[in-house]
């Protein structure tokens, strides 16, 4: 009796056992499902950061190299040093045309000083010409009213010595007859004599007049010829005067030179462009760079982030912002934080699917999947405070979105 008892106590017992093991398993299954539906989570994910390639500006013969591969560097300092001697002397060489290029125009300010004030000169020259042939203008007229009035004054003694001539020869023959007198004679003879003097002075007058006309005339002529020398002076002055703007155009090209040469100095001195890890250094000192050639890498130690690719079923349950914790396989043990910066919105079509598209009508392949997977698109966690040791390029991890 009390074996029948014990029995069915066991069997009881193990009933109640495999209804807790199976209630215990649902209750488990349903706290995964709600946990998958509501917290996505991936181990298909991996440790992203931007990189770049550094690549010299300027060619040359490292002559410095400030770090080594793997190496931790600071934004602005120094990572390799080339050759400067020849930007040096490019530099100095654009310095010392610019140098001249400004004392030619200096020198070339004054000669145009020089013609500029030549040209006023010539001017004065002509405005002086100009009065003397003025002032000859007036003198000729002046001794053209003297010779008319030397003229008249000949006519005049002519007239008057006409008269006391023929006074003289009328009185002649009267003396004889004794109708006058001697002394009437003598007094018409003396004023003939006289008037003839009188018109010979009158003739010497005229032509001193005539003189003084041919004189001024003569200086009225060299007046006029001076002023057109004057003139002329003045137009090749005015020709000779040129300006400073084809040499001041230059400045810009000397100034431009010198900040060329300048700019290509400075980049012989390369600098961190922002806190990074030096990777792939494969150089030395010694070696020859060229422009544009890639010399290392450097990854942006600044913002790290996880790349998981979710299931396309779960991405409507994801949204920039939300909080995730990741975990990286060198330390699973450690939870970093998150924060969810962009879901992915294309991936490249599965050709089984989808097919291909070329020229002219798409490419369907005839197959039939009897298990259809879902596609996985990436999203891109941003890492709060990452670790500079453990976080690194292409390192696996563990994404779980927590939500808002």
């Amino acid at each position: 009796m009390h074996t029948e008892t014990s029995k069915k106590s066991r069997q009881m017992l193990s009933r109640l056992l495999s209804a807790g093991i199976v209630i215990a398993a649902a209750v488990l299954g349903l706290i995964v499902l709600h946990s998958t539906n509501y917290y996505p989570r991936t181990d298909d994910a991996e440790i992203f950061a931007n990189f770049i390639g550094i690549a010299p500006q300027v060619e040359g013969r490292i002559t410095r190299l400030n770090m080594r591969d793997n190496q931790f560097v600071k934004q602005g300092e120094l990572l390799f040093e080339i050759d400067d001697r020849p930007y040096q002397y490019a530099l100095e060489r654009a310095l010392s045309e610019q140098a001249a290029l400004e004392g030619q125009i200096t020198d070339e300010g004054r000669r145009i000083a020089a013609l500029v004030s030549g040209v006023s000169v010539s001017q004065a020259n002509i405005q002086g010409s100009q009065a003397d042939l003025t002032r000859w203008a007036a003198a000729v007229d002046q001794a053209r009213a003297d010779v008319a009035n030397a003229e008249q004054g000949v006519n005049r003694a002519k007239a008057e010595w006409a008269y006391t001539n023929n006074n003289l020869h009328r009185l002649e023959p009267l003396l004889e007859k004794q109708f006058v007198t001697v002394d009437q004679v003598d007094r018409a003879r003396t004023s003939e004599v006289a008037q003839g003097e009188a018109l010979k002075q009158a003739g010497s007058q005229l032509q001193l007049s005539q003189a003084g006309l041919q004189s001024a005339l003569a200086q009225y002529e060299r007046s006029k010829a001076v002023l057109e020398q004057s003139k002329a002076q003045h137009e090749q002055s005015i020709h000779a005067v040129t300006t400073l703007e084809p040499l001041v155009n230059q400045r810009g090209a000397r100034a431009a030179a010198v900040k060329s040469a300048r700019y290509n100095l400075d980049n012989c001195r390369v600098y961190a462009p922002f806190d990074a890890r030096v990777t792939n250094l494969t150089i030395s000192e010694g070696a020859y760079t060229h422009v544009g050639q890639q010399v290392f890498t450097l990854i942006d130690a600044r913002v790290w982030w996880a790349i998981g690719n979710f299931r396309e079923g779960t991405l409507q349950k994801i949204m920039p912002g939300m909080r995730a914790d990741v975990y990286v396989l060198s330390k699973p043990d450690v939870r970093f934080s998150g924060v969810v910066d962009s879901v992915g919105f294309g991936v490249t079509p599965d050709a089984d699917v989808f097919g291909t598209l070329a020229p002219g009508l798409p490419d369907v392949q005839r197959t039939l999947n009897w298990v259809h997977l879902a596609s996985r698109y990436p999203v891109r966690v941003r890492v709060k405070e990452p670790s500079p040791e453990l976080f690194r390029v292409g390192e696996s991890a563990i994404v779980v979105i927590r939500g808002h």
